[in-house]
């Protein structure tokens, strides 16, 4: 399970080279990817290699995910039958509309999870279309599975017919600013957008800050060299520290005394919680 949230890599699932580099990357979520950057004719290919991928999860020091075809696809039920099994901690789901969408996965996750016997699979929906804005905070309320959501920030121009200029273009600000918003509402994290010019770490770090003062947590990464600009400006701030302490105190007590959940300043708070708070302070 993901316990932090500062950079999310995707990994071209039909690439073994890119699969084994994986397992020495520092980012918080490696994700294995089966959208965007595989071929529709190397699908299959990329669910064989993820497969055997999480036969070998205790060789990958990150949280491992995998982000699924759109629910509008018709490869998500394909994708989930490959690659929930032992070993992946959560699934990316890319191009989500509604929190029909979600529930209808779910279903799906659950039944494979009880036929394989395993259980906590997490999902980050991706958000990253015109209904998708719309419904955000629907959409982050759908599961309890649900630790973050990302905001996708290339498709969502496309969707609405606007071209993309570096930076933060004024066509995606009303949309970047509200997915944050909606996630926090919601409880759970937003995580931003992906930085596209690789050898532009001055516009990445930029971009970092943006990102950050809007309230996301951690950023979308598809080249290892930006995560340790993401990590530096994603680094918890003294009121995450100050929460994640007292979240820890807190419910290491509650464990004492025989109980799960507890409530820390009118938030409930479970194990889910204090494996962030802990990692949180750990780094």
């Amino acid at each position: 399970m993901a316990n932090l949230f500062r950079s999310l890599i995707f990994v071209p699932g039909n690439n073994p080279r890119f699969l084994e580099k994986a397992k020495s990357l520092s980012a918080d979520i490696v994700c294995f990817d089966l959208e965007d950057s595989v071929p529709d004719k190397e699908k299959k290919n990329a669910r064989t290699l993820i497969k055997s991928a999480l036969k070998k999860r205790n060789q990958y020091s990150s949280s491992v995910f995998a982000r699924t075809n759109s629910p509008d696809s018709n490869k998500i039920e394909a994708d989930l039958k490959e690659i929930i099994q032992k070993g992946i901690d959560g699934i990316v789901i890319p191009k989500v509309n509604s929190a029909k969408e979600i529930k209808k996965i779910e279903k799906t996750i659950s039944s494979l999870e009880k036929k394989r016997k395993i259980r906590g699979i997490r999902l980050i929906p991706s958000i990253e279309s015109a209904l998708g804005i719309i419904n955000c905070y629907e959409i982050a309320s759908a599961s309890k599975r649900i630790d973050a959501i990302v905001f996708g920030i290339f498709d969502l121009l496309n969707d609405i017919g606007i071209e993309y200029t570096k930076g933060n273009p004024p066509g995606a600000k009303y949309s970047r600013y509200k997915v944050p918003v909606a996630a926090t509402a919601a409880g759970v994290y937003a995580i931003d957008g992906i930085w596209q010019d690789i050898k532009d770490t001055s516009g990445l770090k930029k971009d970092c800050e943006v990102g950050k003062s809007l309230g996301y947590v951690g950023k979308s990464v598809i080249y290892p060299d930006q995560i340790r600009t993401v990590h530096k400006i994603f680094h918890p701030n003294k009121t995450e520290i100050s929460w994640a302490k007292k979240v820890c105190n807190v419910y290491k007590k509650s464990t004492k005394k025989g109980k799960g959940a507890v409530v820390v300043d009118g938030k409930m708070i479970d194990e889910v919680h204090y494996k962030r708070a802990k990692a949180l302070l750990e780094i």
